[in-house]
Parts: structure tokens; sequence; C-alpha cells
């Protein structure tokens, strides 16, 4: 099920040239299920028009504060809003937002509402990069606003630079995420805890072309790291793949498992961490130092164990709680029980990565809580944001009973 069925969202357009852009965003959302409310300000019906919006939405745009008989329009759309997405948010909208200004319809109902917000700046490199509007940034991620940073690329007037605005499928994302840490709001039952998170399959290199890998996404990590971060935890998430993420997490990015063990190993202590990567079992020998040409012959490539990070943070004693992942595809529940007595953890989250629609990138599992204790969970096929909590409700129960 789409994470925006049913759900209702004020789209706030503000007047930036990237303006026509959230009309596909506008239609991907409705596509998706959700009711759209657009809001457009004066300055962004320069460059799209209202016309456009009230077709493809679920109501007509709105514009004004003073435009129908509704004598409080900020309040009842604050009021009723699931989610208010600023697409795009310009810098004179992201300075106002910050100060608390309600100069126009958007602005009211910005201040007007206790929804979750995502904003998705977008402007010329210098204006982004201006310590003001940095600073403005900083201080609505503070106050848990999700800002979906811009990424490089071309600008109005031919310019290439850092500011476009981010792509649909990033502002969709960080909104599907926005949508269900609102949800689980009333749960802050990590705050004040350090956790750390792995994401992501490695990659041992061959020679400087090819890699040793796996099908990891990464998926289920970043879903942990978020639901952590929505519950309070101050994240750091060490990873091999870039996704749409909170600024809020810390993001580190490696590539091979001696270079996640390093900077896992260098973040300790935590009070919990979430082994989720797919960390390669072997890594090439001798990789090569220049590419490896085709002759026709075959080749042997001598493979030797990568190290075990899960069973030094099993044995270190500067973990509080520590969580495993198994990928099995047969044999999966005697795997992963030889698994956990092995490491050392207090949990092993195992799934068969066979299951249909389960397992590397999906974005849906299907897994098996084993703990320490003798406890056993099943958590059916759902959402991998839905696996995060139940695996961190299962932390905290732990955390609670020692």
């Amino acid at each position: 099920m789409s994470p925006f069925a049913g759900r209702r969202i004020v789209l706030a357009v503000s007047g930036g040239i990237a303006a026509y852009k959230a009309v596909e965003v506008c239609r991907r959302l409705v596509d998706a299920g959700a009711h759209v409310v657009p809001v457009l300000t004066e300055a962004a019906r320069r460059f799209v028009g209202e016309i456009t919006f009230s077709a493809l939405a679920s109501e007509r745009a709105r514009l004004s504060l003073f435009e129908d008989d509704d004598p409080i329009p900020h309040v009842t759309l604050g009021r009723q809003a699931d989610l208010i997405l600023v697409c795009p948010a310009t810098a004179r909208v992201i300075g106002s937002y910050a100060a608390g200004l309600s100069e126009d319809l958007l602005g009211a109902t910005l201040i007007a509402t206790r929804a979750p917000v995502v904003v998705c700046p977008a402007m010329h490199t210098e204006m982004w990069e201006h310590p003001a509007v940095q600073d403005n940034v900083r201080l609505l991620d503070e106050r848990g606003v999700t800002v979906v940073a811009p990424e490089e690329g071309r600008l109005a007037g031919g310019d290439v630079g850092a500011g476009r605005l981010a792509a649909p499928e990033s502002i969709l994302a960080a909104a599907a995420e926005a949508l269900a840490a609102g949800a689980q709001a009333s749960t802050r039952d990590m705050v004040g805890l350090r956790v750390l998170v792995t994401a992501g399959g490695t990659r041992e290199p061959i020679d400087p072309v090819r890699f040793v890998g796996n099908r990891s996404s990464g998926k289920q990590g970043y879903a942990v790291a978020i639901e952590a971060a929505a519950r309070g935890a101050k994240v750091t998430l060490v990873a091999t793949v870039r996704r749409p993420l909170p600024e809020s997490i810390e993001l580190v990015l490696v590539e091979t498992a001696e270079e996640m063990r390093a900077a896992t190993v260098d973040r300790l202590p935590a009070d919990v961490v979430v082994m989720a990567a797919a960390v390669a079992d072997y890594r090439p020998t001798a990789p090569a130092l220049d590419k490896i040409k085709k002759t026709g012959e075959a080749r042997t490539i001598s493979l030797e164990p990568t190290p075990d990070i899960l069973a030094e943070l099993g044995c270190g004693g500067e973990v509080g709680t520590l969580v495993g992942f198994a990928a099995e595809t047969s044999d999966v529940l005697a795997n992963a029980e030889a698994k956990l007595r092995a490491k050392g953890a207090d949990l092993i989250v195992v799934n068969d990565v066979s299951a249909p629609s389960a397992g590397f990138d999906h974005d849906t599992n299907e897994v098996v809580l084993l703990a320490a204790t003798g406890d056993r969970t099943t958590v059916p096929l759902t959402s991998k944001r839905d696996v995060a909590r139940a695996v961190l409700d299962h932390v905290a129960t732990h955390r609670a009973a020692h």
C-alpha cells in the first residue's frame, strides 16, 4: 500500500524557476493516492499557473488568505494536513519560516500547523551557500523540519552548480519518511541514545574496475537509521550507498568491509549498534593495480575472509545492545540461531532473501527476530520502515530489562 494513500498533503509552491517541477510532484502524489491541496505564493504564479495545479490536484489551488469565505484558511489547512511539502522553497520562504513570519497564506499555514513539514530548497549556488541561508536551514532542521538538500546540476541562466531542486524520487521518499515519522511522533523512547547503524553491501575490489559484491540496496539499514532518529536518538549511519536521509543523521560513506569495520569501531562506544549491512564474507587476496584485460583464458581469483565486524563488536564491550542481520536462502532459522550464538549479539534479524517481495532491493521485508533470551518474533511481510520499528521496539524492551 502506498504511504500516501488517503493522506492529506498541502503542496506549497513558491516563486522559483523550479516551480514547474512541482507539477510532476503533484501528479505523482495524486497517482499514489494522496489528497493534494496546492498553495501557491504570488511569486509562484509568475512561473506556473494555478489552473495547472487545480486540474491535477485534489482541490483547487489556494492563493491568498482573503480569497474565500473561510476566515482562517491557514489554520484550516494547517490542522487538516497530514504533511506540508514546500516544493520548491526559495531563500525568502526559508528565511520567513525560520523567523516565524506569516506574510502570506504559505507562511501563515506553516506556522499554524503541527503536521510534519518537508522543505525542498532550490536556488542559485551563491544563494544556497550564503551563510544566512545555511543558518536558516540548520535552524529548521533543529526544529524537526525535513530539509531535502538540493542537488548539483544545471541552473537558470545556463549556470551549473549546487542548488538544483532534488529529483522527484528523492522528494517523495523524504515525504513518505516524514509521514511515517509523524505517525510515530509519540514514540520518543530513544532520546539521548547514541545509535550506530550500517547499511548496504560492501564492494571488495578485484581490480580498479571490478569488484566482488552483493545485491543489497541499503534500504533496510536506512529505514532503521531514520526510525531511530524519529525516536529521538543521535544516529550515525555507516553506509556503502547514498539514499535520501534527514540531515540530523550523520552519514559516513564507505566501500569495503575493512573500511566499514574501521568507520564503525572508530565511532564506539554506542548505546545501540544495528549491523544491517550486507558485509562481504570474502575479498580478493591480491587486487590487481590495473584493469585485468580479457584474454579468453580462464582465471582464478584467490579469496580471503573479510573482518567479522559483528563478532568483533560482540566481544568488545563498547556496545549496549547489538543487533545483527542474517540474509539466508536455506535452513533460515537454524543458520540464524547459530549466528546468534557465535557472534555475541543480543538480537539477530533473519530473512529469506529468496522469498517473494522480501530481502534485497525490495521496499518490503519479512523477518524473524531471534533474541539471545530465547524470544522469537515473526514480522510478516510489511514495509521496511515497519520492520525497523519492530527491531527498535525489541531494542527498547531489551534495554528496559537490562
